[in-house]
């Protein structure tokens, strides 16, 4: 039986090919993009799953409200990780990272900038699974001045993975021993780091100092352990340690401080969910959000069934050509059950076909959805064997869900009246193929919506003025190399035709240094009148070179010597501190946290207008500028018409200066751009998965026009004969179809609002959902449908009508 049940399906596909193969496509399509979005969901899902302890490790996070600043990071004091495996028995092991800004090595006579560097704890490997490849865990990271490489980094310069007791000149001055070579970092890691140098290098390491928060900390409970009573005990803690250094520096308890709403909490976030469910301040690496799974999974789905709904509509617009096939046998004795198998056959046969397909092109999309998603996914059944069965159980729900419609519909028709010719049920009385129309149509122009938004939010991000002007500045990253002839490298660049300043800072608004400090209002530190504020060391063209503007006071001047102990203060630093005419006070800082006796009294000499420092996601807070020295990078404000010719000038006179050190340079408004490169990203998919749902959504309309045409046939001739005009019948039959889309758009208007509305809540600046998105949205899904139904239509429309009024 099943045998006959494939040749007759075989059969009935060969002979409708133009329907079939659009069926196979449909399918196929939708089945494509639903696997990569499996694929992609699955690889969300699994980071750091590769560590063998993933489940008991935890990261130790803190929350601090302090001077009206209140921020969550991923970071904690020095003494955090030693003190906790020390107090807590549920805690097995721990390890902290220390984020190094990248070093400069030498080898033999190059000198190389490394990016992907950190320092960390001997107990590193007793955390992380990372195989040793040359080398010994436990000894590895013990000594200072040690450093473990990743395999690609140990063949980079050594050509080999067994480099244990080489070694490296370090920013010129220090000699760092290899003493260990791991594997290369998963991709499914939420740090990806090339080398790791021994945390004991840094004295800062050992500073017992509870105030200052640097140290991503990490720590693995023992079996059992509950995470939620060991959080219970960090208020503690916090009292038994941080207690007496806040009395001391600031003169007040922690209950004082509680009063004043301020507050130092930690909590502990698991290792599996900081890829997805964290964005915090100095994160290890960027990461990306639970939101992004939960609406890709959500539009695989409905992709799916839009496909699906396709192979409904397309079935039963064809279902004409198969009524007298059923009339004849019914009559023949064939029961319902039977029918129902048959066409539930061919759909099963269809939707194993499509899977082929869509296996096809999902090998040919990977390479381009993984460039578009910044991914490396494979699709690999033997590493991943349990993706066959679900690949299978996936056609059978397909087929079932795209079939089912179909054969019971089929399968019901009365014998005598298909025989006679009366079919019940045109187009204008099927409400279920029209609310599936409609269904298709709100998904489409809620992608439709979306990618238009995210755009246009992405858009005003890149044109918004963030307070600074990020166009035509290089910087120079890490002046290091240069020394002390830094100053000298800025006095000789400014020289150059088309250098119109320079100025030398760690501090840029595009990059991730930060120094957070209390200043206070009063020489007595009362801690009522402090600010917790970004304080940053800037030379006197710091501002000019960036383009900010000044809206009170000047900038620094060599002309003022006394500028060594003056102070800028952003708007909003101003705010904070109640100031009217903040020009000529003082303010009060402790340089070093270690010693709180010796305050620095400033004087206020200007209002530099706020400006974006951190990302576009968060509103400005205050923010300080010093006059001092800072070795990071060399930032050029530059405007020549003979760029190449310029930088090859700047790159000649650097490497004139710092022979062997590596010429690295970036323009700003990239650097700017790329803290918004998970957003381009998703924008970028979004609207690839938009067009994919456009398609399917236009093959449904195909099958939908094929079938009105159809069941009008007569009703067309008749007109033509009467004189209706091709133009008069093509707008007859495709007005039933522009009500369907506007209907959808109605459904669809508020429901994207919605999405897209909550979607820009995480922009504390953000562009609004013009009305005209809405109007582009539905306009956009009306001409494609028209389009689409145009060709069916225009086609039944020129038809010679003795033909058509022969059809009965």
């Amino acid at each position: 039986m099943i045998k006959n049940y494939l040749k007759i399906a075989f059969r009935k596909i060969w002979k409708s090919k133009g329907f079939s193969a659009i069926n196979i496509i449909g399918l196929a399509i939708g089945l494509a993009t639903c696997l990569l979005i499996m694929l992609f969901v699955l690889d969300e899902l699994g980071y750091d799953r590769h560590n063998k302890k993933a489940d008991r490790i935890y990261r130790v996070d803190t929350d601090i409200k302090f001077a009206g600043n209140h921020f969550i990071s991923a970071v904690t004091p020095d003494p955090m990780g030693p003190t906790l495996k020390k107090d807590f028995p549920q805690i097995e092991q721990f390890v902290r990272f220390r984020s190094a800004g990248g070093l400069l090595l030498k080898k033999d006579y190059e000198n190389v900038q490394e990016n992907r560097v950190v320092y960390a704890d001997s107990t590193l490997f007793d955390v992380f699974t990372l195989p040793m490849l040359d080398g010994d865990a436990k000894t590895a990271l013990q000594e200072p001045n040690s450093l473990v490489l990743t395999a690609t980094t140990a063949r980079k310069y050594f050509n080999t993975t067994q480099a244990v007791g080489k070694s490296f000149l370090v920013d010129n001055q220090h000699t760092y021993k290899v003493t260990g070579v791991i594997q290369d970092i998963p991709s499914q890691s939420h740090f990806k780091f090339d080398i790791f140098v021994s945390l004991a290098t840094l004295e800062e390491s050992r500073r017992n100092n509870w105030l200052s928060n640097n140290f991503n900390t990490y720590v693995v409970l023992k079996e059992g352990a509950n995470p939620k009573q060991i959080e219970a005990q960090f208020d503690a803690l916090v009292i038994k340690y941080l207690g007496p250094q806040v009395r001391q520096f600031l003169s007040a308890s922690l209950d004082d401080l509680k009063k004043s709403g301020s507050h130092v909490k930690h909590s502990l976030t698991p290792l599996t969910s900081i890829h997805l469910h964290s964005d915090k301040i100095a994160e290890l690496g960027a990461t990306s959000s639970i939101q992004y799974v939960y609406i890709f999974s959500a539009i695989a789905f409905f992709i799916l069934l839009i496909a699906c709904v396709n192979f409904m509509n397309l079935s039963t617009a064809r279902s004409a050509n198969r009524a007298r096939e059923v009339g004849v046998r019914k009559v023949l004795g064939s029961l319902k059950s039977n029918l129902v198998k048959q066409f539930l056959t061919e759909s099963m046969l269809i939707s194993c076909m499509a899977l082929v397909l869509a296996l096809l092109l999902t090998f040919a999309m990977l390479p381009y959805f993984n460039d578009l998603a910044a991914k490396n996914i494979t699709l690999n059944f033997r590493a991943t064997p349990w993706l066959i069965p679900i690949l299978l159980l996936l056609v059978l729900i397909t087929g079932m869900l795209a079939g089912s419609y179909p054969a019971f519909y089929l399968s019901s028709f009365k014998p005598i009246q298909v025989i006679k010719g009366k079919l019940a049920g045109g187009f204008k009385r099927s409400w279920l193929r029209s609310s599936l129309v409609v269904f298709q149509f709100v998904i489409s122009i809620v992608l439709i919506i979306a990618t238009i938004v995210i755009y246009k939010q992405l858009h005003f991000i890149q044109s918004h003025k963030p307070g600074f002007n990020r166009d035509q500045v290089a910087i120079i990253h890490n002046s290091g190399p240069l020394g002390s002839k830094a100053r000298l490298f800025t006095e000789e660049v400014v020289k150059l035709a088309g250098v119109e300043n320079a100025t030398i800072s760690g501090y840029l608004p595009t990059n991730s240094w930060r120094n957070d400090n209390p200043v206070f209002a009063d020489p007595t530190l009362d801690r009522r009148r402090a600010v917790s504020m970004q304080t940053w060391d800037v030379d006197d063209q710091y501002i000019p070179t960036l383009g900010m503007e000044m809206v009170a006071g000047r900038n620094f001047s060599k002309q003022f010597p006394t500028d060594s102990s003056a102070i800028i203060i952003n708007e909003a630093a101003a705010k904070m501190y109640g100031f009217t005419d903040p020009i000529g006070k003082s303010l009060y800082f402790i340089r070093d946290i270690n010693k709180p006796a010796e305050v620095s009294a400033l004087h206020i000499v200007g209002i530099v207008k706020d400006f974006n420092f951190s990302s576009l996601r968060q509103h400005v807070t205050p923010l300080a500028l010093m006059l001092g020295e800072n070795q990071g990078n060399v930032a050029l404000r530059i405007k020549s018409k003979h760029l190449p010719n310029l930088l090859a000038k700047i790159e000649h006179l650097y490497k004139a200066i710092a022979p062997g050190a590596p010429f690295d340079l970036t323009f700003m408004d990239e650097d700017f751009n790329n803290q918004y490169r998970t957003e381009q990203r998703m924008g970028a998919i979004a609207i690839t998965f938009s067009v994919l749902a456009i398609l399917i959504a236009c093959l449904g309309l195909f099958g939908l026009a094929a079938y009105a045409a159809e069941q009008r046939t007569k009703e067309i001739g008749i007109r033509k004969v009467l004189g209706a005009t091709v133009s008069n019948i093509t707008a007859m039959l495709s007005k039933d179809f522009l009500k369907l889309v506007i209907i959808a758009a109605v459904i669809a208007f508020p429901l994207a609002w919605w999405i897209m509305y909550s979607w820009l809540q995480d922009f504390a600046y953000r562009a609004p959902i013009s009305w005209w998105v809405f109007i582009m949205a539905g306009s956009l899904a009306a001409g494609i449908a028209i389009v689409t139904v145009s060709f069916q239509t225009i086609k039944a429309a020129i038809m010679n009508p003795v033909k058509s009024l022969r059809t009965e």
